[in-house]
């Protein structure tokens, strides 16, 4: 397989410029009782600093805080349980690291735009403004980078909506269509996410993983998010816990499929995957 050739992008995070033509790391922080992997791992503070600052020494460039746990059938929690959640945090790790970039993950446009407010960078939408009509009109007025994912249904539902007849084509549509709707609020850094195990049993994921390089038609930077998911522990008989190898696999065939940035539970490794990936390609 031969690397993709990509166009190369950056991103304006409060006044940063994040050059995407070397791939980037975005490190997962999650701050709910019931993820799929990590869920209630990060109650202490000092354990949120810790582990925070360990993945900026490890080279992620994002750090993806979320409140509202997507994996399927997850509980749903109000909006001010949310913001209870992520804004006491950011408000810590921007005291504590000045020059970090947290990417807001939320599909509800009052809790992206009071994190962008406290000191978040970007917003992670799961839902690319279908959830929240309101995301798309905030996140133009907030002027940050705006990350798209695919996805049917919602996390209590999305399970049930794993149905294609060309899994590629309906997706290169649907992030047309959301593409143009956040230019016509002029947000201009999109980066779209494929949105692996969202409304996606395994045979569209690995589909999606083997055509991703199609994507870059959309003339956006993808985000791919892998890591630990499913389609790696079912396919290995494993569980979360062991998937870290099967990971790095998956993680270097994003990258070599045109993947911009890698979002992860384990920096360090993701990092090796792209270091040696541009030693291969030079």
């Amino acid at each position: 397989m031969i690397p993709t050739q990509k166009l190369n992008y950056t991103l304006n995070c409060k006044g940063t410029l994040v050059d995407l033509s070397t791939p980037k790391v975005m490190g997962i922080l999650n701050l709910t009782p019931d993820s799929f992997y990590d869920g209630g791992k990060h109650k202490d503070v000092n354990d949120i600093l810790n582990h925070t600052e360990g993945m900026l020494s490890e080279g992620a460039t994002f750090i993806d805080l979320g409140g509202y746990s997507s994996r399927p059938g997850a509980t749903n929690i109000t909006v001010d349980e949310e913001l209870k959640r992520v804004l006491p945090i950011i408000d810590i790790l921007t005291k504590k690291f000045p020059e970090i970039l947290i990417s807001i993950d939320t599909f509800r446009s009052a809790v992206a735009k009071k994190a962008i407010e406290a000191g978040a960078a970007l917003v992670n939408d799961i839902s690319a403004g279908m959830l929240d009509i309101e995301m798309i009109p905030v996140v133009g007025k907030l002027k940050v980078p705006y990350i798209m994912m695919h996805m049917k249904g919602s996390p209590q539902t999305m399970a049930s909506n794993a149905v294609y007849e060309n899994v590629i084509i309906e997706m290169k549509s649907y992030f047309s269509y959301r593409i143009a709707e956040a230019r016509k609020y002029q947000i201009s850094d999109i980066i779209i996410d494929p949105g692996f195990g969202f409304a996606k049993n395994n045979s569209y994921n690995f589909e999606i993983l083997k055509q991703m390089n199609l994507f870059q038609s959309l003339n956006a930077p993808v985000l791919a998010g892998l890591s630990r998911k499913s389609m790696i522990y079912k396919t290995l008989d494993k569980t979360p816990q062991e998937a870290l190898n099967g990971t790095t696999c998956l993680n270097t065939i994003a990258l070599l499929q045109g993947a911009s940035i890698l979002r992860v539970h384990d920096v360090a490794e993701a990092k090796e995957c792209i270091t040696l990936l541009n030693a291969f390609k030079n």
